[in-house]
């Protein structure tokens, strides 16, 4: 792997996981030295990062970008007409039997999120699961790609809205049902249960935002 990609990956995983706050000013010196990379990759790595949204650049140098309630409302104006459309589009061409299987796996999920040591790694990987099989579905490569670009910056705003038993284990039931609509080769259906979801996620975040995002570890 290249230089500028580790550095890419480190930072973004960085931004993303709340490590490096909204407002960290990513000086050039202390950054190439931190990641043991010379400044030109480094510099490579910030503009990809700009260029997704996750920093900005001013007269201060390279900035961790924030979100606010008003960011949050226009990405999920967004992601409900790309997930919305995307899941009336996997239960038109997708394979039935693997999203069976995965409505399955998410109707057991409240397993892996309950209990004094929850697996929340393997939850979220499971729901990583369900998107990589509806970008398959949908045999459409723009409208994918769209989508992966905007859960960049969902996954910073899961992080504000902590890891809610009770909210995890509603979300991976309302998973379960998009699954189902899919598997039954409804698009209506899909793409309502998708809306549903979204729906409740915004206003659950909404209702936590106030409180900063719990320091991550590991």
């Amino acid at each position: 792997m290249r230089a500028s990609d580790r550095a890419y990956a480190s930072l973004r995983d960085d931004i993303i996981e709340w490590r490096l706050a909204p407002g960290t000013v990513l000086a050039e010196v202390e950054q190439s030295e931190r990641l043991g990379i010379s400044r030109t990759p480094l510099r490579e790595a910030l503009g990809r990062l700009t260029a997704e949204g996750l920093t900005t650049a001013g007269g201060r140098g390279v900035v961790v970008t924030g979100i606010s309630l008003e960011d949050i409302d226009e990405l999920f104006e967004l992601r409900e007409t790309l997930e919305g459309k995307a899941a009336a589009l996997a239960a038109r061409r997708g394979d039935p039997a693997t999203f069976e299987g995965l409505q399955r796996e998410l109707l057991n999920a409240p397993q892996l999120i309950s209990g004094n040591h929850p697996a929340l790694h393997d939850y979220y990987e499971l729901v990583g699961r369900l998107d990589t099989a509806i970008d398959a579905a949908i045999s459409n490569s723009y409208l994918a790609q769209a989508m992966r670009s905007l859960r960049v910056h969902l996954v910073r705003i899961r992080r504000l809205a902590a890891d809610d038993a009770c909210r995890l284990a509603a979300a991976a039931a309302e998973h379960a049902a998009i699954a189902e609509a899919i598997a039954a080769g409804n698009p209506k259906l899909a793409e309502a249960a998708t809306v549903l979801h979204l729906h409740r996620s915004l206003s659950h975040i909404k209702a936590t935002h106030a409180s900063p995002p719990k320091e991550h570890h590991g």
